[in-house]
């Protein structure tokens, strides 16, 4: 006797999975990124990125590209709305909103912003691994398949001058950065960049485990490098703000499913 006949598979087309939206129009487009902007920043307000007013998410506008969406001075991370954000220039003046930006972080997300036109949105938090990363002057090391995401696309801004308030500084921390997604700023702290809000955010999130999983593998031995040639392989399969976005989704999904009144 034969068993019982096992059911087909589904036909691929009948399953869902996410890929980032596709919008009708600038306002809708312009909803999106200011909803993503809440959700990341109450993201990060979970991991414990805020320290004082210190810490940034901004996201460009897409319609007048040279301005950009950014959480309001002195608000808690967790609390913010999408109300709440605010619209500045690249001169950091407020041009929608009702509370003030710290021109100090804007500064230097501003000239990140000039330079890099493919840029949708910059993450920048003293987070605590990344600062004592910071705090050596040194870069990820490939020892693990997500620090390989950063293998050869994460530069060091070697300098240390104080609290960034001028455009100049600002446009040395953008030359440092470059074409890659993300920069140590030694004895400061991380930062991170992305075609979306979601990918900005991820990179961010990634890069602080990292350097937390590097600082604990060094505490307890000597970690072993992946050799070159598999790094650069995993870092084409995982590098991509592609793949940063749909890694980012489940936590989309869970922020703005158990506070959604970020989105009012």
């Amino acid at each position: 006797m034969h068993g019982p006949i096992p059911p087909l598979p589904l036909p691929t087309d009948q399953l869902q999975f996410a890929m980032p939206p596709m919008h009708d129009s600038v306002e809708d487009e312009r909803r999106h990124r200011k909803e993503r902007l809440a959700g990341a920043l109450r993201i990060f307000g979970r991991a414990g990125f805020e320290d004082g007013v210190s810490g940034h998410i901004t996201a460009r506008d897409p319609e007048f590209t040279d301005c950009f969406w950014v959480n309001p001075f002195g608000m808690p991370f967790r609390h913010v709305t999408v109300s709440d954000l605010v619209l500045a220039n690249q001169d950091g003046q407020v041009i929608e909103g009702r509370f003030h930006v710290n021109q100090a972080a804007f500064t230097v997300h501003a000239q990140v912003h000039a330079v890099r036109p493919d840029v949708v949105a910059v993450a920048h938090c003293h987070s605590v691994h990344g600062r004592a990363l910071a705090a050596l002057g040194e870069l990820i090391d490939p020892i693990t398949q997500e620090s390989c995401a950063f293998y050869e696309d994460l530069a060091l801004y070697d300098a240390y001058s104080g609290v960034t308030v001028d455009a100049e500084e600002g446009r040395r921390i953008a030359a440092a950065l470059g074409s890659r997604k993300a920069l140590v700023l030694r004895n400061h702290g991380l930062l991170t960049v992305g075609n979306s809000v979601d990918a900005a955010a991820w990179w961010f999130l990634s890069l602080e485990r990292s350097c937390q999983v590097q600082l604990m593998a060094r505490a307890a031995g000597r970690p072993v490098l992946i050799d070159h040639k598999p790094a650069v392989a995993t870092r084409e399969q995982l590098g991509g703000d592609l793949v940063a976005w749909i890694n980012y989704q489940p936590l989309w999904q869970d922020i703005s499913r158990s506070e959604p009144d970020l989105l009012s």
